[in-house]
């Protein structure tokens, strides 16, 4: 399947992913999928079988969520590792990096889960809430937005997801006043979205200099393949570079559809999505009709391969 010809991918999801339910197929199926919950579990002190598999709202609070997805993913790709093809090269839009990195080889899945949950309270923290917002913006282009904004006090681009979706972060009065001329500038719609903070934008610089200290504290290991970064959209090959990539990351843009590009570059021809949701699967239709795109949600999704 990652034959000569091309070059396979795995990518994963980021915050908005998340599910009811995500996972338990594989909780109760792979022994490797329920020892990585079992395990984050006991570290973080949750009850991570319920927060993921069993209604209730943590699962949508920032500080939950982000550990949450990314045990949830891991799980996945733990295993599946005997059954997918090997990647050449991963990546993760925003939270989903540390996935990408921990596949990679650069990051233990324990240092993963753990350091997601402080990420998740230090951005929940960052910002009192209803002071933030984030809006996505569909039918103009990045170039047609930065224009729209840029005497704006306080909006930012937050992710250039792929063609003619892209979102706006910052303050809340910010992004309202950007969507009204957004919407005189020719967007479709611009659409309000369920966060709890102006993710990715300069308002969480202090949330990505507590992280940068936490990310201190952690192993990193040499990367067997490489991953793409969010904040350039460029191959990292150095594992040096991580910690200072995933402090900016935070509030930097996240150049998804640029990173998407550059792996279609370089020769990769098979994307896998592992992860609750098709999100990046979608992404992917648009921004390219000739890669290929398999999406694995659920346990029966492995048929696919």
């Amino acid at each position: 399947m990652s034959g000569s010809t091309g070059k396979t991918a795995w990518i994963f999801p980021g915050q908005g992913a998340q599910k009811c339910g995500m996972g338990k197929d594989f909780y109760e199926k792979s022994t490797a999928a329920r020892q990585i919950y079992d395990e984050a579990s006991r570290l973080l002190g949750l009850d991570m079988a319920a927060l993921c598999f069993e209604e209730n709202e943590r699962l949508d609070q920032t500080e939950y969520t982000q550990a949450a997805l990314v045990t949830t993913c891991l799980a996945m790709a733990e295993a599946l590792r005997d059954v997918l093809p090997a990647p050449d090269v991963t990546a993760g839009l925003s939270l989903g990096e540390y996935c990408a990195i921990a596949a990679a080889g650069g990051m233990r899945i324990e240092d993963a889960v753990t350091t997601v949950r402080k990420r998740g309270i230090f951005m929940q923290n960052a910002v009192p809430d209803g002071q933030g917002a984030m809006s996505a913006v569909l039918g103009l282009t990045g170039e047609q937005i930065e224009a729209a904004i840029a005497g704006l006090e306080g909006v930012y681009i937050a992710n250039y997801n792929c063609p003619g979706q892209i979102v706006i972060t910052g303050f809340a009065q910010g992004v309202e006043k950007a969507s009204e001329v957004l919407l005189e500038a020719g967007a479709k719609r611009v659409l309000p979205l369920k966060v709890s903070g102006p993710f990715h934008s300069p308002m969480m610089k202090e949330a990505g200099e507590k992280l940068e200290q936490v990310l201190q504290e952690i192993e990193l290991s040499p990367l067997r393949i490489p991953y793409v970064t969010n904040v350039t959209a460029e191959y990292v090959k150095e594992i040096g570079d991580t910690r200072k990539l995933l402090k900016e990351q935070v509030a930097s843009s996240v150049r998804w559809q640029q990173s998407m590009e550059r792996m279609i570059a370089d020769g990769v021809t098979t994307f896998i999505e592992i992860g609750p949701g098709r999100t990046l699967a979608g992404f992917l239709k648009k921004i390219s009709r000739d890669v290929k795109v398999i999406n694995i949600a659920a346990w029966e999704d492995q048929e696919k391969l």
